[in-house]
């Protein structure tokens, strides 16, 4: 048995003390544990009569226990990695209790630190676990030259110091969060404020290169082939080896194992000197000891690595990784915007070729020439919409559907001193209702979901030219007010945006439906309709200009034939005779749909028509005498309307009743003319 040496001195107590609080203050002000112990050690020594301090911290990613030691001499090193099951450090650090080795000679356990211990002139050694009430950290070790028991003071002075040491790691660790959280603000930051990836780089890996442990930074980009990687970093400290912007085949990187598995990769020394690419060699050659390679993953797509390097030996483990990985997160999410905001810009200059390409066909392929007919209702129309061309007055067309309103529209435009200017377009029957006001009036990023950029309406597309508003008998109510407001005062603002903007917009409008009829029945402002009632134009129905059928079925048979290779020279006067009698309540469209379906049946040079079809459909379609039929249509839906209360869907709805689709009936009811004051009460 070795006797414990009790310490009776005063003085020994005091120095204690003093010593405490030494190391209290260089705690407070050291930047990390390591250079605090360069002057804790000595006095520590002299105190206790050790001749070697060292303290170990536990590294979870390999399970094993880093030792850093000082000596009486001044001295001081690093032990080689122990297993925790190896070291007394590790013993004390799993079990969280002081442990005593009295003499190394007989002491058999612990075979990855005793041997180390004898060499250094250690015979017995004491151990105190570093830990806080939340985190374990390591242990501290004292070493004496002589076999002995620690004394009572010693080992609560130790444990003083290890409850300094937990403190200080427990700083680093908190400082290191607080700058990872800093540059990751910083990168966030720079990722928001520019689309533009030759920006960013540079910002992203100077923040990440300010952090302690990644002494060298680096992007490792895929090219679209997805067969090569194009590096970006600084090229002074990437050379000779590697410049900006140089492309390195996948296969020959580091970045390929975290690229293909998606997940992160982690070199060592030796996996660097193993690795035979001459990339690894070479970053292995300048002093590179250590690599985390994370993927760069942003809507499902792998866009490259982020690799962090440093001269240190296995320096990085999971904490490292996540760290990387959230600045990879945002490294990605930028990448992905860039590359969408590229493809967007091509696609809208694109999609500007495209408009002027198309807006040059529409003016060639809609020249005044393609009205055509030689009746007198025909000719008035045309009369008036030459007058009404070289003002700017707004034009209300009106016509059954297929008449023919939006080659008048266009006409007039073509007319007009606005031709070389847009003619724009928008069907307010074809577009939702919740979409409407954005693409009439467009919006500012955010305004709703969905809105990630602003937008140009149509009336802003238009400026300086003319606007149509197909179908404007189907604008919601509560858009009315708003296109009031353009009608007089050439002014609106976006969907979500508070500036005024104006424009110089001539205003065309066209229905197929009675607006002096929605006005009575409150489902058009009257304000709005006396605003684009300004000059109205009224386009015949087909049946009402019988004598341009002849004209009109010569012109849409050689116009087909071009379009489908066919020459026709003959048309039967008998086909001439049967298309005059049939109504045609589609109109031109109709009519010019029904001569492409002769000219594809049609053989030889002689056109062929199906009259047998418009024989079939003259045998069940009311004749103009029968104008009854639609009020009894209106009455019956009003009553089976009045019956279910208003209700459209659902089982016992009027849909259902009546045997039609919700949105047949809901068709049926605007082309009848029929509002819930007709059903409800």
């Amino acid at each position: 048995m070795f006797e414990t040496r009790v310490e009776e001195n005063p003085t020994s107590e005091e120095s204690r003390f003093q010593v405490l609080l030494e190391i209290t203050d260089l705690v407070a002000r050291a930047k990390s544990l390591t250079d605090a112990f360069k002057d804790v050690a000595p006095p520590v020594l002299a105190l206790t009569g050790g001749v070697l301090l060292d303290f170990s911290v536990h590294d979870p990613y390999r399970n094993c226990m880093l030792t850093q030691h000082w000596k009486r001499n001044q001295e001081n090193g690093e032990f080689e990695a122990s297993p925790v099951d190896e070291a007394a450090t590790g013993w004390a650090w799993k079990h969280q209790e002081p442990l005593t080795i009295p003499d190394t000679e007989c002491e058999q356990r612990f075979s990855g630190c005793v041997p180390a211990l004898r060499s250094h002139g250690v015979r017995s050694y004491t151990v105190i676990p570093m830990s806080t009430a939340s985190t374990r950290f390591g242990a501290i070790g004292l070493g004496r030259d002589v076999a002995d028991f620690p004394s009572g003071e010693d080992v609560a002075f130790l444990s003083r110091i290890a409850l300094m040491g937990a403190i200080a790691l427990q700083k680093e660790r908190a400082k290191r969060v607080f700058e990872e959280q800093q540059s990751l603000l910083t990168i966030g930051r720079e990722v928001s404020c520019s689309l533009e990836l030759e920006k960013l780089l540079p910002a992203i890996l100077s923040s990440l290169r300010s952090h302690a442990r990644y002494d060298r930074s680096a992007l490792a980009l895929l090219d679209e082939d997805g067969r090569n990687i194009r590096l970006y970093g600084d090229a002074q400290e990437w050379e000779p080896f590697v410049s900006e912007g140089t492309t390195v085949p996948v296969e020959q990187t580091l970045s390929a194992r975290a690229i293909q598995t998606r997940g992160v990769a982690f070199f060592t020394a030796e996996d660097l000197s193993n690795l035979q690419a001459p990339l690894p060699q070479a970053m292995y050659t300048l002093g590179i000891r250590s690599v985390c390679s994370v993927p760069l993953i942003a809507g499902n797509r792998v866009w490259g690595a982020l690799n962090a390097s440093t001269v240190m030996e296995n320096a990085y483990g999971p904490p490292e990784a996540e760290y990387l990985q959230q600045v990879a997160a945002q490294i990605a999410m930028a990448l992905h915007s860039a590359h969408a905001y590229r493809e967007i810009a091509q696609l809208k200059e694109r999609l500007a070729q495209e408009k002027r390409y198309l807006e040059s066909e529409i003016r060639s392929a809609n020249r005044s020439d393609d009205i055509v007919g030689d009746s007198q209702a025909l000719k008035r129309v045309l009369d008036y919409a030459a007058i009404v061309a070289n003002t700017d007055s707004t034009v209300l067309i009106t016509g059954e559907t297929g008449t023919g309103k939006e080659c008048v529209a266009r006409l007039i435009h073509s007319m007009s001193g606005r031709k070389d200017r847009n003619f724009i377009k928008l069907n307010c029957a074809a577009i939702p209702t919740g979409l409407l006001e954005s693409e009439l009036f467009g919006h500012e990023k955010g305004a709703f979901t969905g809105a990630i950029s602003q937008k140009l309406g149509r009336l802003e597309l238009a400026d300086k030219g003319t606007l149509l508003l197909d179908e404007i008998g189907d604008i919601p109510l509560e858009l009315q007010p708003k296109l009031l407001r353009v009608l007089q005062d050439q002014e609106f603002e976006h969907l979500g945006g508070t500036k005024t903007i104006h424009v110089d917009v001539r205003m065309i409008a066209s229905t197929n439906r009675d607006l002096v009829r929605a006005v009575a029945e409150k489902e058009f402002r009257d304000d709005l309709f006396y605003r684009l009632h300004v000059f109205p134009l009224h386009l015949p129905a087909l049946r009402d200009r019988r004598e341009d059928i002849p004209v009109l079925v010569r012109y849409f048979v050689e116009k087909c034939g071009i379009r489908l290779h066919k020459r026709i020279d003959v048309i039967p006067e008998e086909a001439i005779e049967a298309m005059m009698q049939w109504r045609w309540p589609g109109n031109i469209r109709e009519l010019e749909n029904f001569i492409e379906r002769s000219v594809i049946l049609s053989e030889g040079n002689r056109l062929r028509p199906p009259l047998a079809e418009l024989r079939e459909v003259m045998s069940w379609h009311p004749s103009d005498s029968d104008g009854t039929l639609r009020d009894k249509e209106r009455e019956h839906i009003i009553d089976i309307l009045r019956r279910t209360r208003g209700t459209l869907s659902g089982a016992g709805g009027a849909a259902a009743r009546l045997g039609l689709k919700r949105t047949t009936l809901q068709y049926k009811m605007r082309r009848l003319g029929i509002s819930r004051m007709d059903f409800l009460p």
